[in-house]
């Protein structure tokens, strides 16, 4: 069985990262699904040179296809841009700055069809009180309001590309990976979490607790809750 993937590596200024984590995944594919591949790196509006790497590393290797968002959109756009060019069997997103390692996915390089992988990290040393306080909520939204209870929402993933699809994603912040497990509940489909290292940056800082992600997500909260009620009252048709 040689399921075929979609790689999205988003980025917003990541210039001396995203080269490094790009040709890891090219060296780790070439190995387990050589010409069964592709990598779509998503640049959320990059001003720090990003965009000229990303560039050069398109006419180098043929499977990066990148994607340019004109301004920063924000994680939530960067995914859902990702997500909707896939083309091939399973998609996952990692970020462009290497705090994810590439070679955990080569344990699941097969998925079931009726399941999705949510990795967790078993460390988060390099986050900030407040960045931990934000995660603490997410989880106990997702858990006493949306009907679901992953160790690490806002950590890599591996989707049914077919199961993405079918989603008809709404929400545009960060929430968009809540949206997408707990529709992914509501449609039968069972959850695999598996444990993650969480690498220390190498360079750049980290953009997951600034004021407009922050507030986007708020924002969408109680979108979410509207939107989940109304997909399941769908499914029940």
């Amino acid at each position: 069985m040689n399921q075929t993937w979609s790689i999205v590596v988003f980025c917003f200024n990541e210039v001396h990262t995203v080269q490094k984590v790009v040709t890891k995944l090219v060296a780790i594919f070439d190995i387990y699904r050589p010409g069964l591949y592709e990598i779509i790196v998503v640049d959320d509006g990059s001003s720090d040179g990003s965009q000229g790497v990303i560039q050069k590393m398109a006419q180098e290797y043929p499977c990066v296809r990148p994607l340019f968002h004109a301004t920063n959109l924000g994680i939530g756009h960067a995914l859902r841009t990702g997500y909707a060019n896939a083309r091939h069997e399973n998609t996952t997103a990692v970020p462009a700055d290497g705090q994810f390692d590439t070679n955990e996915l080569v344990a699941h390089i097969n998925v079931d069809a009726q399941a999705y992988v949510s990795f967790y990290r078993i460390e988060n040393t390099t986050y900030t009180f407040a960045r931990n306080v934000l995660s603490f909520a997410n989880r106990m939204v997702n858990k006493l309001f949306l009907g679901f209870d992953l160790k690490d929402v806002n950590w890599v993933k591996i989707y049914k590309t077919a199961d993405l699809q079918q989603l008809d994603l709404e929400i545009e912040s960060s929430l968009v990976e809540s949206e997408i497990c707990a529709k992914l509940k509501a449609i039968g489909r069972r959850v695999v979490q598996v444990e993650s290292r969480y690498y220390p940056r190498e360079a750049g800082v980290s953009k997951g607790a600034s004021w407009k992600i922050v507030r986007q997500a708020l924002g969408d909260t109680l979108a979410l809750a509207r939107v989940l009620r109304r997909f399941r009252n769908e499914q029940k048709k």
